[in-house]
C-alpha cells in the first residue's frame, strides 16, 4: 500500500464536494417537441452509452414550458462547474488516483444517470474497495484490484420515492453496452438477478440482503425495478453507506459502504465461502486487511463503531468474524 500525495488527496475531496453540490447532470440530455395529430408534446431526449431515448414530459402548456426553462437554467449554472469537474479528474488521474477501467466506469456512468444511487443503490465488493483507495488517500496493491464483477446492492424493505425518478436498471445496461444479456438463474423458476457482457469479462449482479429463515429465492426491488438476489449479513454493510467519486469524464457520484464495516464484512465473507472459492476468500482478507491498517492508523475510531455495531448482528456473524 501507497500513500496517495496530499494533493491528490484534496483534488478528489473537491471532486467530491463538486459532484454533491451538481445540478443534475446535463451530458447528452436535450429538450425538444413533437407534433402528434395536431397538438404540440415537450420531451426529454438522453443519451445512455451510445444509445439515444427519450422520455415524455408533458403537453406544450405553461406548467411545461417553465419545468423546462427551470431545467435550462440549472444546466446553465452547472456547465463551468461541470468544466471544473473534468479538470479535476483529468488531475487526479495525473496524480495517480485509483482509476477503474473505461468499461466498468461507463456502466457505473449509466447506473447513475438512471437514477440507481439515487434512490439507494449500492456500489459494494471490489469496485467499492477499489474506489475506497481515493478515498482515504491510498493505492492498494494491484492484486487487490482485479474483478470482473459490478455488484450493486439494495436493501429490499427500504422504499425510496425520489420525483421524477423511475429507474429501470435492466433498460440502463442494455443502453450503456449493447452486449448485455440477463443471466439466467440456475433455478429455472427464478428470475434473472445479473447480467453479463457476451464476450466479455464484464458482468453485472444485484443483491438484497436475506433476512428470516434462508430462503435463496430473488427478492424484487421495487426502486430499481429488478430482481436481486439475497445475500445473508448484507444488512450490515447497507446500513451506514457514503458517497464517493468515480474519477471518469466529468465525475460520477455512486454510493459505498463505509470503509470500516466493509472490512469486517469482508472477514466474515471470507469464512462462508465454499472452499471452491477458497482464493476469493484470500482476496477478501487481502482486502479487508488493507482497508483496517489504513483505518487503524488515520481513523480507529470507525473501527470501533463498526465493531459496535456487530452487537446487533445475529451470534454467526460475530462467531464468523472472530
Amino acid at each position: 500500500m501507497d500513500r496517495l500525495p496530499e494533493t491528490t488527496h484534496v483534488l478528489y475531496s473537491q471532486l467530491l464536494d463538486g459532484l454533491l453540490h451538481a445540478a443534475h447532470s446535463k451530458r447528452g440530455i436535450s429538450f425538444h417537441t413533437k407534433t402528434v395529430d395536431g397538438s404540440k408534446y415537450w420531451y426529454l431526449e438522453y443519451v445512455l452509452g451510445p444509445s439515444r431515448m427519450a422520455l415524455y414530459i408533458g403537453p406544450d402548456d405553461a406548467a411545461t414550458a417553465e419545468r423546462v426553462a427551470n431545467a435550462r437554467a440549472l444546466w446553465r449554472e452547472d456547465a463551468p462547474d461541470a468544466a471544473q469537474r473534468a479538470r479535476l479528474v483529468a488531475m487526479l488521474t495525473a496524480g495517480g488516483a485509483t482509476t477503474l477501467p473505461g468499461r466498468h466506469a461507463r456502466v457505473l456512468e449509466a447506473l447513475e444517470q438512471a437514477g440507481v444511487f439515487v434512490v439507494g443503490g449500492c456500489v459494494i465488493g471490489s469496485h467499492a474497495f477499489a474506489l475506497m483507495a481515493n478515498m482515504l488517500g491510498v493505492r492498494w496493491p494491484a492484486a487487490t484490484l482485479r474483478t470482473h464483477d459490478v455488484d450493486i446492492a439494495h436493501d429490499y424493505e427500504i422504499r425510496v420515492s425520489v420525483p421524477d425518478v423511475d429507474v429501470d436498471i435492466e433498460a440502463a445496461l442494455m443502453a450503456a453496452d449493447k452486449g448485455f444479456f440477463a443471466i439466467p438463474a440456475l433455478n429455472p423458476k427464478h428470475p434473472s438477478t445479473g447480467f453479463k457482457v457476451r464476450g466479455a469479462d464484464l458482468s453485472v449482479s444485484l443483491v438484497t440482503p436475506m433476512r428470516g429463515k434462508p430462503d435463496s429465492a430473488p427478492r424484487r426491488i421495487p426502486a430499481l425495478n429488478a430482481m436481486a438476489e439475497p445475500l445473508r449479513f448484507l444488512d450490515y454493510l447497507l446500513e451506514d453507506v457514503q458517497p464517493a467519486a468515480v474519477p471518469v469524464r466529468h465525475g460520477v457520484l455512486v454510493n459505498v459502504p463505509d470503509p470500516a464495516r466493509f472490512a469486517l464484512h469482508k472477514l466474515v465473507v471470507s469464512q462462508r465461502r465454499p472452499a471452491a472459492f477458497a482464493e476469493k476468500s484470500r482476496k477478501d482478507i487481502a482486502q479487508a486487511q488493507a482497508v483496517l491498517k489504513v483505518l487503524l492508523d488515520d481513523r480507529p475510531g470507525d473501527v470501533m463503531l463498526a465493531l459496535d455495531a456487530v452487537a446487533a448482528m445475529p451470534s454467526k456473524f460475530a462467531a464468523q468474524l472472530r
